[in-house]
């Protein structure tokens, strides 16, 4: 747990109640139905340990991802497998986004990293370009972290540009970390997972959290093709890391891709309508395919909307934004009007 230490993230919403939450990018719809009845089937073995191996799930996620049971290596939540797989490798100096996902930077740091950043313009739309290439082969990084769809801006990469990294880091020996979390709400983007073989020096991210609505049972899993890398990865945390309950919810999950289908719909519709709400009270939207939009507004409309009962995320804690952009979630259409009234009550626009 946190102590003594600012939070970083969105979702902390228990220090008051009654708060609506656009500030973590859940799935809309909630935990599907299956998942909520394995945990509930899954009480009576508590008195058991889990099983330290995740057999029944590393199956599930094979079947489901189509690659081989050897690939996989599940954890406690995204974050575990960040900080897990940075204490394997140790790189020396790394290469990150920036905007992005601040774990990244904070598991490299612990294990005494110098962290450089390849900054993304507004003005690009936060876009991902070429430029990259060239930043790698000055910045001789021994590992790059990406994340596709980005974090906070909800751009994704285009496959030929990612072929075009995938190679720079081969023929550079750069680790290369990419973490997908979020591609499976997206309407774009595409997964790495065809090169896992032919490129051991890759290793995807991905995790339950937000496609299923299960970010209080934290479960994520890595794939590679490494099998020393996630030896070395599992050899950083205790052997029962991933709880009976998280195994059991996570295998209903991978069941419930009708209901993954109908929340892209949902976001899909609702992102749109968000996003021009948003611009017609004037504020700078960027574009995304992810289910969570970032913008740009007045300072201190965080701790406003607050006061309304509504949390969003602010995100001047990121590298390359600042003070004045924040980031929401796309949610029901009812919740979404919601926080549209609020922004028009606190900022008197709309």
């Amino acid at each position: 747990m946190l102590y003594q230490t600012q939070n970083p993230h969105g979702g902390d919403i228990y220090g008051a109640e009654g708060i609506l939450d656009f500030s973590a990018n859940t799935n809309p719809l909630g935990t599907p139905p299956g998942v909520l009845k394995a945990v509930q089937a899954s009480l009576p073995q508590l008195h058991r340990y889990p099983d330290p191996y995740c057999r029944m799930l590393t199956r599930a996620i094979a079947k489901h991802e189509e690659i081989p049971e050897e690939y996989i290596l599940c954890g406690s939540g995204a974050a575990e497998l960040i900080y897990s797989y940075c204490q394997a490798v140790r790189p020396g100096r790394a290469l990150e986004l920036a905007p992005t996902f601040s774990e990244y930077a904070l598991g490299l740091e612990l294990v005494g990293c110098t962290v450089e950043r390849y900054l993304l313009r507004q003005e690009n739309g936060f876009a991902v370009d070429r430029g990259i290439l060239d930043h790698i082969e000055e910045c001789c990084p021994d590992a790059l972290f990406l994340c596709n769809p980005n974090n906070p801006t909800g751009k994704t990469m285009n496959r030929g540009l990612m072929n075009h990294i995938l190679a720079k880091c081969s023929q550079k020996g750069v680790s290369l970390f990419v973490d997908e979390c979020f591609l499976d709400l997206c309407d774009g983007g595409e997964s790495l997972k065809p090169y896992l073989k032919d490129h051991p020096n890759l290793c995807i991210l991905k995790a339950f959290t937000k496609s299923y609505g299960m970010a209080g049972l934290r479960l994520g899993y890595c794939l590679c093709a490494d099998s020393q890398l996630l030896h070395r990865m599992s050899g950083t945390v205790q052997p029962w890391n991933v709880s009976g309950p998280a195994q059991a919810a996570g295998v209903a999950a991978l069941e419930e891709q009708a209901f993954l289908r109908k929340a892209k719909a949902l976001i899909r519709t609702e992102r749109a309508w968000l996003k021009k709400a948003l611009e017609a009270v004037g504020f700078w939207v960027c574009d995304s395919e992810a289910n969570y939009l970032l913008f740009q507004g007045p300072e201190g409309l965080h701790s406003a909307l607050l006061g309304q009962k509504i949390a969003i995320r602010n995100c001047d804690n990121y590298h390359g934004l600042g003070p004045g952009w924040y980031r929401v979630a796309v949610r029901t259409h009812k919740e979404n009007e919601a926080l549209m009234d609020a922004m028009a009550s606190v900022t008197g626009r709309g």
